[in-house]
C-alpha cells in the first residue's frame, strides 16, 4: 500500500502532483494540468462521427514543462495549434503514439512557449469505444437515428483528447450543431424549451473529471417533473418515464436534508434506447438512465435515487483513481439506501440490501483476493474491471456498519461533513481514511477499532460481525422457496400474488444453480415468468431455466438478450447458455443476429464471455 508524503503529515487535500502515476492514463498532471474545455463539434450521423476542435485551457505547474501528454482512442487529429491572449493560433508538432489495446494512443504536443491554450482539430472513428451510433430501426420511435457517449471508465478518450483522468477536474462548455429536429443533451445545464434549429450550446460552470463528460443526439421529447428535474426521451417513452420518475424532487428534497444542498442546479434525466450498457450514468445534471427499470409501479426507481446520490458522492467529492472507485459507488449506494427507505419505506430499503448482500456473499469467494479489497493494488486491475459488486456493495456494507456502531445521528453529520470538506475534489481512500479517523473514529473512541476498518477496506472477504438486517418477508420467502423444492409446496400455492420486483428477484436468485426442470416447468406454468417485461425478473428467470434444460424458454431468453443491451440483465443469459456447447452455439447464433444494436462495451463483454468458454470446452474436450 502506498501512502503519500502528504497524508502521513497529516495533509486532507492532496496536489494534483501526488497523482501523476494514474496507471490507466498517460496524462501528466504534476506538469500540466487542464482547468477547461471549449468543445466545438458537428454531430454526423451518415458517417457516425463527431468532428470539430477542442481548446483546452492550460495551467503550466512545472516551470521547467513544454509538453503536454493527452489521452485519445481512435481519433484521427487533423491539428494541433497554440491558441495567444489576442486569439492567434500558430501550428504545434505533435505525435501520436501506437495504440495500447487499453490506453488507447498517446498524444504528445510540444508546446516550447507554453501557450494558456491548445486548440485540436479531430474526428471520431465510427467505431468509439466511448459513443453508440444507432439507426432508426433500433430506436423506440423507429424515426430518427440516435446517438449517446458512454465516457466511465475510460471511454471520453475515445471522442475527446483530454486528460483522461478521475483526478483531473475541468469546466467545459460546447456549440454542438446536428440536424435540425434532433435535440442535443450534455451533462451540462440543458435549456428543455431549446428549439430544434440545429445549434445548440451548453455550459459546465463546475468542475467535473473527464468520466463524466457525456453527449446525446435523437429524437428526444421533453417532460418537466419539477421545479429544477425533467425527463427527456423517445417521444413514445417520455410520458411513461416522467410519470414513473415523478418522485424526483422529493428525492432531491431528501438527499438535501440528509446531505447538504443540492449544488448542481438541475437534474434531469435522460431515458435512452435499451442498448445503453448500463442501469444508469450520473452525468452531472443530466442522468443517462435505462428503459428497463420503467415497469410501471416504480419498484426499481433506486436507480435513480442512486445516479442523484452521485451528486454528492461521485460527482462532488470523487475518486482520484479507478483503483478508488469504492468512494464513488459504496457512498453512493449507501444514500441510495437512505433515500429509498425515506420515500418508500424500510422494508423496500432492506431488500434491496438483502439481494445485494446475499449475491455478494455467493459470489466474493470466487474472485481473485485483490478483486475482494475495496482498495486493491491498482497493478492488473484494468479500469472497467475496478467497477465490481465489491465497490458498490462492500463499500455500503462497510458504511452501514459505521452507522450502526456510531449512529446515524452522528454518521450522517460526519458524511455531511465529508461531502463539505472535499467537495470539488478527487481524493483517494487513504485521504477519505484520514479524515475518517480524525473525524468519527477519533472523535467517539471505544465504538469501532482501527483495525477492524483496515480491515473492511483492505482485507478480503466480509467481516464476519458485518450486520444484517431483518426482512420478514424474505425470511417467509426462504420457506416457501425451501417447501416448493422439497415437492410438498405446489408452484401454484406460492403466495406470490402481492410480491413486488424485489421479492420475485429474491426468490429466484435463492434457487439451485441447476435446478431440477420438473420445478422450473411447474413454476412457469404457474406463474407465466417466460416472456415477462420485467428485465430484472426475466435475467433471473432465464439464467435458472437454461441451466435446468428448458429449452422451451430459449426463445424468450433471446428475445430479452436482443432487446436489451444492460450488461448486469443480458450478460448472465449469455453465460448460462455458455455452459454448454448447445448453448454456447445457440448464444452465438443470438449475438450474430443482436450484435449490432449493442454497445461497445456490451459486444466487448460478451465476446470475452464467449472466448473463456471456448477455451474450457477446449479444456474439457482434451
Amino acid at each position: 500500500m502506498r501512502l503519500y508524503p502528504a497524508l502521513v503529515l497529516g495533509a486532507l487535500v492532496l496536489p494534483l502532483a501526488a497523482f501523476a502515476n494514474d496507471p490507466h492514463s498517460y496524462a501528466q498532471p504534476d506538469q500540466v494540468v487542464v482547468t477547461h474545455l471549449d468543445l466545438d463539434l458537428k454531430v454526423d450521423f451518415p458517417h457516425k462521427q463527431l468532428d470539430g476542435r477542442a481548446t483546452l485551457t492550460l495551467d503550466w505547474k512545472n516551470p521547467q514543462a513544454t509538453t503536454l501528454v493527452l489521452d485519445t482512442r481512435d481519433l484521427k487529429i487533423a491539428s494541433v495549434e497554440a491558441v495567444d491572449a489576442g486569439g492567434g493560433t500558430h501550428a504545434l508538432k505533435y505525435a501520436l503514439a501506437p495504440a495500447d489495446k487499453e490506453l488507447g494512443s498517446k498524444l504528445t504536443i510540444q508546446a516550447p512557449r507554453r501557450p494558456h491554450e491548445v486548440r485540436i482539430a479531430y474526428a471520431t472513428s465510427p467505431d468509439a469505444s466511448g459513443l453508440q451510433w444507432l439507426p432508426p430501426a433500433q430506436t423506440a420511435d423507429k424515426k430518427a437515428p440516435f446517438m449517446f457517449s458512454q465516457s466511465e471508465s475510460i471511454h471520453a478518450r475515445s471522442w475527446v483528447p483530454l486528460q483522461d483522468s478521475p483526478a483531473i477536474r475541468f469546466t467545459y462548455d460546447a456549440h454542438v450543431t446536428a440536424p435540425k429536429d434532433i435535440r442535443v443533451v450534455m451533462s451540462a445545464l440543458n435549456d428543455a424549451k431549446h428549439p430544434l434549429d440545429g445549434d445548440f450550446r451548453f455550459d459546465q460552470p463546475h468542475p467535473i473529471p473527464s468520466y463524466l463528460l457525456a453527449i446525446a443526439a435523437g429524437d428526444i421529447a421533453v417532460r418537466e417533473t419539477g421545479p429544477r428535474s425533467a425527463v427527456y426521451a423517445e417521444p413514445s417513452v417520455v410520458d411513461k418515464a416522467a410519470r414513473e420518475f415523478a418522485d424526483t424532487e422529493k428525492m432531491i428534497e431528501t438527499a438535501e436534508s440528509l446531505y447538504g444542498p443540492y449544488r448542481w442546479g438541475r437534474y434531469d434525466l435522460l431515458v435512452l434506447p435499451p442498448s445503453f450498457p448500463y442501469g444508469g450514468m450520473e452525468n452531472p445534471d443530466m442522468t443517462f438512465a435505462t428503459p428497463t427499470i420503467i415497469v410501471g409501479d416504480k419498484s426499481l426507481v433506486s436507480v435513480i435515487s442512486h445516479e442523484l446520490a452521485h451528486s454528492w458522492s461521485g460527482n462532488l467529492v470523487t475518486s482520484a483513481a479507478w483503483r478508488d472507485i469504492w468512494l464513488n459507488e459504496g457512498f453512493t449506494t449507501y444514500v441510495q439506501g437512505r433515500i429509498t427507505e425515506a420515500l418508500y419505506g424500510k422494508r423496500q430499503a432492506d431488500e434491496e440490501t438483502l439481494l445485494a448482500i446475499r449475491a455478494l456473499q455467493k459470489g466474493i469467494g470466487t474472485m481473485p483476493a485483490n478483486s475482494q479489497r475495496l482498495a486493491p493494488e491498482p497493478r492488473g486491475v484494468g479500469a472497467d474491471d475496478s467497477l465490481s459488486s465489491v465497490a458498490y456493495d462492500k463499500g455500503s456494507w462497510f458504511l452501514r456498519t459505521l452507522e450502526q456502531r456510531f449512529g446515524r445521528k452522528d454518521f450522517d453529520a460526519y458524511l455531511k461533513g465529508y461531502f463539505d470538506h472535499f467537495a470539488w475534489h478527487s481524493i483517494t481512500t487513504e485521504q477519505m481514511l484520514a479524515y475518517l479517523r480524525a473525524n468519527l473514529i477519533d472523535k467517539y473512541p471505544g465504538k469501532m477499532g482501527w483495525d477492524e476498518v483496515k480491515d473492511w477496506v483492505y482485507g478480503t472477504g466480509i467481516p464476519k460481525d458485518a450486520p444484517i438486517p431483518d426482512s420478514p418477508q424474505f425470511d417467509a420467502i426462504d420457506k416457501e422457496r425451501a417447501a416448493f423444492l422439497a415437492g410438498t409446496l405446489p408452484a401454484a400455492k406460492l403466495d406470490a400474488k402481492g410480491w413486488n420486483t424485489q421479492e420475485w428477484m429474491y426468490f429466484l436468485d435463492r434457487l439451485p444453480d441447476v435446478p431440477k426442470l420438473a420445478r422450473m416447468q411447474q413454476l412457469d406454468a404457474a406463474w407465466h415468468l417466460t416472456g415477462t417485461r420485467n428485465a430484472e425478473i426475466g435475467m433471473r428467470w432465464y439464467v435458472h431455466a437454461i441451466a435446468a434444460g428448458d429449452k422451451a424458454a430459449w426463445p424468450a431468453a433471446a428475445e430479452h438478450m436482443s432487446r436489451i443491451g444492460r450488461l448486469y440483465l443480458t450478460l448472465p443469459v449469455y453465460g448460462a447458455f455458455a455452459k454448454t456447447p448447445d448453448g454456447l452455439a445457440y448464444a452465438e447464433q443470438v449475438y450474430a443476429r443482436a450484435k449490432d444494436g449493442y454497445h461497445p462495451l456490451t459486444r466487448q463483454a460478451v465476446e470475452r464471455l464467449f472466448a473463456r468458454a471456448k477455451a474450457k470446452q477446449d479444456r474439457i474436450a482434451e
